[in-house]
């Protein structure tokens, strides 16, 4: 029982509530850039070389066998370039989308690290030392 407790207070702990929304965001984030990729900007590159579409970019290794009486059809052996390719560009776009993001963030920390805070307030000494003037002062 004492292992579960354990979890329990490593689950609930706020960096790690906080590293799983940011998984899940990231997991959105990256299906949203992947449909950008693939349905914005990949249709124009495709066009600009010829009307190429990467996912049907393959190389096949064993072509495919039809089915007969005495044996079950097998299905072509292809090395699939064209995705390795859409898979590298999805990843600079979203490598790049995040420095962006991240690059945005720090440019706000830094604004917020320039304010001007307020000066710290006098030692106690200090303190009692201008109240000890100010008497002799009166005096």
């Amino acid at each position: 029982m004492k292992w579960l407790q354990e979890f329990k207070t490593f689950a609930v702990r706020g960096n790690v509530v906080d590293m799983a929304v940011g998984i899940v965001i990231g997991a959105a984030f990256g299906k949203i850039v992947s449909s950008i990729v693939a349905d914005v900007i990949m249709p124009p590159i495709g066009l600009l070389i010829g009307g190429v579409d990467f996912s049907k970019l393959v190389i096949t290794l064993k072509a495919a066998v039809p089915a007969t009486a005495d044996t079950a059809a097998k299905a072509a052996v292809t090395l699939n370039y064209g995705n390795f390719i859409q898979t590298i560009i999805d990843f600079t776009i979203i490598a790049f989308a995040i420095f962006l993001v991240i690059k945005a963030i720090n440019t706000l920390k830094r604004k917020e690290a320039v304010k001007p805070s307020e000066p710290p307030l006098p030692s106690p000494e200090v303190i009692l030392l201008t109240d000890i003037r100010d008497i002799l002062r009166k005096n």
